[in-house]
């Protein structure tokens, strides 16, 4: 999924110099672009000394043409225009190889930045708020970077999810784990209800808003999954499952989905769209699975962080319009902060920083719910712009498709007047994140309150009452608080 190569070319317009600073702001090195043009370079001109050795070739055969007729010696001429067609099929093998190598290092291209995106490499101190629910007190102008923002925090409660879905009698890790391994789970009871309750509660949110909802194959192609996912995330997202036993290349070989966004990317894929039936909205309703590589130790307990879970996605598709998408984006994530409203999770909607932006990405919003048994707020949406980047991965293309004139024009004038839709994505809910968020934020001392829009789901059920004590330590957080307690004591005898 590159970016489109006349971008980077300055005799079709191209401004280098502009994607040097967009890849500045991303913390990733400039000359990756350089790269690129000096790799683009060698293949026109590969292409050039084609042409020229083919005209040399014609003047060769011209040449030949009468002396042959006239039955005088050629020899020499047709030994060097034989020379020349072996040159030129040499380097017309070589030409794919060379334009291979430049479309590798494009791909590592990443895509514009927003003018609205901080640039900085810190969350912590730089992501900026553009959004606070319900409204503090003191009311802080916003937009505002988090590290100059300061309010009164939501109120802290006592229980962590982890602790309150056992007490609900939601969830059984310890035997989830035992068939599934680590971070696996069996939902149970009030966790099975919640979590349908969710998924069909978005689904009808979404339906009122005009999406149309789609469940897609929970498992990609791995030549269509290499359009749409940055190489690295295939070993640290992505499951792969194996096809038939008798295939050693590996051709068929598919990929488990991270997110519903992947394969409805490519569900208009090589399509082109008529501008007038943009923008179009999807509501993803699907299963994810996620290696979740890098964050082993961080949310060990409960449902948070988990190998797999059910998601419902936001995907949607404008016109090849920059200040459209924009304004999409905005409204995917009002659609999202509504949501969150109506299941009563206070929230702050934040603007990443540009060090922390994927390729494809212009701006991203997430919207952070705050957890009170943790007393921090957790990320609960991630809201994107692509723009046109994931579009060419998979030739979505949008306005009047353009036919060849009377003289037949060639395909490259065509293609220079193709437009490219722009895709957008944004989480509305991840459902076991959803429960987390509901449990901690609608705890009483007997159990959690339902959300109101969420009864007619629950078959009519407003409270989920403690069932069970909390859960006991496991053997390894023992042997942790037992590891804890020895080396306290080495240090007092020192």
């Amino acid at each position: 999924m590159p970016i489109d190569i006349n971008e980077l070319r300055d005799y079709k317009g191209g401004n280098p110099a502009q994607w040097r600073t967009y890849m500045s702001a991303r913390f990733k090195p400039t000359t990756w672009v350089d790269d690129v043009i000096t790799k683009d370079e060698e293949w026109r001109n590969l292409q050039k000394q084609i042409d020229t050795l083919r005209r040399d070739v014609n003047l060769l055969q011209k040449s030949i043409a009468p002396k042959k007729k006239a039955k005088e010696p050629c020899d020499d001429l047709i030994k060097e225009m034989k020379g020349l067609q072996v040159t030129i099929k040499e380097m017309k093998e070589k030409v794919p190889l060379v334009e291979k190598e430049r479309d590798v290092l494009l791909g590592k291209i990443g895509n514009m930045v927003d003018p609205e995106v901080p640039i900085s490499h810190d969350e912590d101190k730089d992501n900026v708020t553009v959004s606070l629910w319900p409204e503090p007190a003191e009311k802080p102008a916003l937009p505002c970077a988090l590290g100059e923002l300061t309010y009164t925090l939501p109120e802290i409660k006592p229980l962590t999810h982890d602790d309150l879905l056992w007490r609900v009698d939601g969830y059984e890790p310890v035997r989830g784990q035992n068939v599934a391994g680590h971070r696996g789970y069996f939902l149970k009871n009030a966790g099975v209800l919640l979590n349908q309750a969710i998924i069909n509660y978005a689904i009808a949110f979404l339906r009122k808003r005009g999406y149309d909802i789609l469940q897609p194959p929970y498992f990609m192609k791995k030549e269509v999954m290499a359009t749409l996912a940055q190489l690295e995330d295939f070993d640290e997202q992505l499951y792969k499952v194996s096809g038939k036993t008798d295939d050693p290349k590996g051709e068929s070989e598919k990929y488990l989905i991270a997110t519903s966004e992947q394969p409805i990317c490519a569900y208009h894929m090589n399509d082109w769209i008529q501008e007038k039936s943009l923008p179009i909205r999807y509501g993803g309703v699907s299963t994810c699975f996620r290696k979740e590589a890098g964050s082993s130790g961080r949310d060990i307990r409960g449902i948070f962080r988990v190998h797999q879970f059910e998601k419902i996605e936001q995907f949607c598709i404008t016109v090849d319009d920059f200040a459209e998408s924009q304004a999409e984006q905005k409204r995917m994530i009002e659609s999202s902060e509504e949501f969150y409203q109506s299941l009563g999770i206070p929230y702050r909607v934040v603007c990443i920083v540009s060090g922390e932006l994927n390729d494809a990405a212009v701006k991203k919003y997430d919207l952070e719910g705050w957890f009170p048994g943790q007393n921090a707020y957790r990320e609960l949406v991630s809201c994107s712009n692509c723009t046109d980047y994931q579009a060419r991965g998979v030739e979505t293309r949008c306005g009047v498709k353009k036919t060849a004139g009377a003289k037949g024009e060639d395909q490259d004038r065509l293609n220079a007047r193709a437009s490219y839709v722009h895709m957008l994505n944004s989480t509305l809910c991840a459902t076991g994140r959803g429960i987390c968020a509901i449990l901690e934020n609608h705890q009483t001392e007997d159990g959690v309150k339902v959300p109101e829009v969420l009864v007619p789901f629950m078959g009519g059920i407003d409270f989920l009452p403690f069932v069970r004590k909390a859960a006991e330590a496991t053997k390894g957080e023992k042997a942790g608080k037992k590891a804890g307690k020895n080396a306290g004591k080495g240090e007092k005898k020192k």
